[in-house]
């Protein structure tokens, strides 16, 4: 606990600095190509063609599918999460990429310094004495700030530079079962096939340059692209190095290109006023905007996260956002669905955190069969949530108080 309160300091030292420009989106509509360039050429990315997509949702589904992958593989596993803590799943799935390097496999396995921090020496000594490859990404050093600060949020695992899966899982017992139990996350990843995989395996092989300097390449790592389906999907990623403003674009120009709907679960609620701008405006236009956050929180550190949520909730509430918040069990799916056309899935949370400091991935589909699903999923998730309103309703604490309290490690 005192290594997690010692980043405190850390964070007091740039918290002021966390913010982005008022921007003022071009008025271009969800679904439109002229949408798809625009969000290329903000946020550096470009869709690719030819892909094939699983929604994989809680522990009950993303890690079967995830061991089985592991297993499978027969010359290359990239591995990259920002928490492994201890549990039954994180036994097993520390036991099969061990025996995968046993195998000959060549694995990589890179886990948050400060995210992973809890995790059983055991495993690392289970994966070292294996021949895997194993990192720490920016290791805490009281005299490097920035690098403490830059942390990767990216969730990200490639098999045989052909199968790929992401979005906001951590490895531990927390992760386990159907999303419905409290102590549990209720979380949505997603299992890709098809050539936009090497862009996954692209934003594992920065962050590993990034921690060990070591550049990977060659066939087994980027084999040649196979089509596999007929999604076009997205990769964005988003990182300090790069402005940190990838995620942030995203999730504007998606929110301001609405015209009917948008279906929006994160867990960290905490919007700058711009973005809560561009929510009250969708409202205002007569977009459906419906919104489902953190209601279950663990201790204290995840209350004053609820709190400052609730920073925005009484103007969003007055626009006509839907407002709802998740429980008995601990939401963690990012998500967001827009003119029930638009998806995006991923690791970025809506907050500073996110927005400026974390190394960031999501992956973006215009696909109304993966649309239809997620809002499947929201609604079912409705079940387990509550309709906030404007009774009762404290104010919440300030973005910028609420990203200096609250420890790095526990953001998930």
């Amino acid at each position: 606990m005192p290594r997690r309160f010692f980043l405190v300091g850390c964070l007091l030292l740039v918290g002021c600095s966390l913010s982005h420009p008022h921007y003022l989106a071009p008025d271009v509509h969800v679904g439109e190509p002229a949408f798809a360039r625009t969000l290329e050429a903000h946020t550096l990315s470009r869709s690719i063609g030819g892909n094939r997509a699983r929604l994989l949702l809680n522990g009950d589904q993303i890690f079967p599918a995830m061991r089985t992958a592991i297993r499978e593989a027969r010359s290359t596993i990239t591995f990259a999460n920002f928490i492994y803590e201890d549990g039954p799943v994180a036994r097993d799935i520390a036991s099969a990429l061990a025996e995968r390097c046993r195998a000959g496999v060549r694995v990589h396995i890179l886990l948050d310094a400060v995210g992973s921090s809890d995790m059983p020496r055991e495993y690392q000594t289970q994966w070292t004495e294996a021949g895997c490859n194993v990192a720490r990404f920016h290791s805490l050093n009281p005299f490097a700030v920035k690098r403490i600060n830059h942390r990767n949020h990216r969730r990200i695992l490639v098999v045989d530079g052909r199968v790929g899966f992401t979005g906001g899982t951590g490895v531990g017992s927390r992760w386990e079962g159907d999303g419905r139990q409290e102590g549990h996350w209720r979380q949505t990843d997603v299992r890709i096939e098809g050539p936009v995989v090497r862009l996954l395996q692209g934003a594992f092989a920065e962050n590993w340059r990034d921690a060990t300097g070591v550049l990977l390449g060659g066939d087994e790592y980027f084999p040649k692209s196979e089509r596999r389906g007929d999604l076009r999907i997205e990769s964005i990623k988003s990182s300090p190095a790069g402005g940190a403003a990838e995620a942030y674009l995203l999730f504007l120009l998606a929110i301001d290109g609405a015209r009917s709907s948008i279906y929006l679960t994160n867990p960290y609620f905490v919007p700058d006023d711009a973005m809560a701008d561009a929510l009250v405006r969708a409202a205002g236009r007569g977009v459906r905007v419906s919104v489902i956050t953190a209601g279950a929180t663990q201790g204290v550190l995840d209350a004053l996260v609820r709190k400052a949520s609730q920073a925005h909730f009484a103007r969003a509430i007055k626009a006509g956002v839907k407002l709802y918040e998740y429980g008995p069990a601990l939401l963690h799916a990012k998500t967001l669905v827009v003119d029930e056309r638009w998806v995006s899935i991923g690791s970025a949370n809506l907050d500073n955190r996110s927005f400026a400091l974390n190394n960031e991935l999501n992956v973006v589909f215009l696909d109304r069969g993966i649309a239809t699903q997620l809002i499947t999923v929201f609604q079912e998730d409705l079940r387990f949530a509550r309709a906030v309103d404007n009774d009762g309703l404290h104010q919440g604490l300030g973005g910028i108080f609420y990203l200096t309290l609250f420890p790095l490690r526990d953001q998930l």
